[in-house]
């Protein structure tokens, strides 16, 4: 088997995300095109309209009309959706918003004090179930602060900016390593009053503009499962089409570079700040690769394939800093290391990652998905490369971030 073609992918989940707000806290109409069909970003555009923004579809792009939002008469689900719920609490803390935040099993076990602290010290009231959902915040004067974030994390620093931008005084954040910066980019495009030093991000009281014509380039995340697949099955080639190209978001594509994947970046561009381009990805011999705090934030996501290329890699692959894993939809350091040892892979668990020794046949197992999309995602993949197919206990946990992710794989399939 082998799997070959072009391929067109949704809009970014982060950037989708982002978009859908900075829409709507901008003063005016907003038109935004290949936004993610995923359910996380569904999720942020329902809580919107819940708190009063007027969002429509005609034909294929959304529009956003902007500036004046209203307390919610319902809780606001944010489903499975960490993005959502954190970057919400930022943007209606600064509204003066009442509002209550839930959400499904596993995101109702994930830490949301990481942002309920720092707002709270902006003066943000709220009540939580011991800093996790559900929450509820109240209506506040908030006042500008200088934080520090322990944590990379663009959620974080992303919440506090939406926050400060309508807190009293100039509002900064810190982070020891650069996070996806969207927001920041989005901001400074959008005419908010925002400056950038090193690793400080600085904002106070704006008005943005609203999206003109933004068109979401595709999800390098959702991208690289394909260049996965590409990479492991003998004779393929894929072209991965008007890509997200951000240097936060190609840590994948860096790190299989590292390990000597072949590939070639094409047609790059810059499209509203951001460098967009397309990838062609060919099937690939491996070797090992040590993986540390630098370069965990660049592809967090993306961690659980490199597992997997891993066990096909020649040598002894080591993954660590990554304890961020084990509060994602999942934990994902588990998912993945009981997964692949049920394949049959040669992988010890460790608290912040794992060691893997390859290359190493995989055989076919019954795969606990923990109801993760990336860990779904990731295994359908393995199972390419399997003697026998493999069984997943929720293939449609997928539809959080691709709902057409195995039409498009049985597409590419020779």
């Amino acid at each position: 088997m082998s799997i070959k073609g072009t391929v067109t992918l949704p809009g970014d989940k982060s950037l989708s995300h982002r978009a859908l707000i900075f829409a709507a806290m901008s003063n005016g109409e907003s038109q935004i095109s290949n936004l993610s069909n995923g359910s996380d970003v569904i999720s942020t555009r329902k809580c919107l309209e819940h708190c009063g923004i007027e969002i429509f579809d005609k034909e294929h792009t959304t529009f956003i009309r902007g500036g004046k939002f209203t307390d919610p008469i319902v809780d606001l689900n944010c489903g499975n959706s960490g993005t959502t719920t954190r970057l919400l609490l930022g943007l209606l803390a600064g509204k003066g918003i009442n509002a209550r935040f839930v959400g499904d099993k596993s995101l109702s076990s994930r830490p949301m004090d990481r942002v309920l602290d720092p707002l709270g010290k902006m003066g943000l009231k709220s009540k939580s179930n011991d800093g996790k959902l559900p929450i509820s915040i109240f209506k506040s004067n908030l006042n500008g602060i200088s934080h520090t974030s322990l944590i990379p994390s663009a959620q974080i620093k992303s919440a506090i900016l939406l926050a400060g931008i309508e807190a009293s005084g100039e509002t900064s954040t810190t982070e020891s390593i650069l996070s996806r910066n969207h927001s920041e980019i989005m901001l400074k495009k959008l005419g908010a009053t925002f400056s950038t030093n090193n690793l400080t991000n600085t904002i106070s009281k704006s008005t943005l503009s609203p999206l003109i014509n933004f068109n979401v380039p595709a999800d390098p995340s959702t991208s690289s499962f394909f260049s996965t697949a590409a990479i492991l099955l003998p004779n393929s080639s894929i072209t991965l089409k008007n890509i997200l190209l951000n240097p936060t978001r190609i840590g994948f594509y860096k790190i299989v570079n590292r390990m000597g994947a072949t590939l070639v970046y094409l047609n790059e561009k810059l499209s509203f700040g951001e460098k967009v381009g397309s990838i062609k990805v060919i099937s690939s011999k491996l070797k090992n690769i040590h993986i540390s705090k630098n370069d965990v934030p660049g592809l967090i996501d993306e961690l659980p394939l490199i597992a997997l290329l891993a066990t096909q890699a020649k040598g002894i692959t080591e993954v660590r800093d990554a304890k961020e894993l084990r509060f994602k939809e999942c934990d994902r350091i588990k998912a993945i290391c009981k997964n692949l040892i049920n394949m049959g892979a040669n992988i010890k668990e460790l608290d912040d990652g794992f060691i893997i020794k390859g290359p190493t046949p995989l055989k076919a197992a019954k795969i606990k998905t923990y109801n993760d999309h990336r860990i779904a995602m990731t295994f359908a993949i393995a199972g390419l490369i399997s003697n026998e197919d493999i069984e997943l206990d929720n293939p449609d946990c997928v539809s959080i971030s691709f709902p057409n992710f195995f039409q498009q794989l049985k597409r590419l399939k020779k």
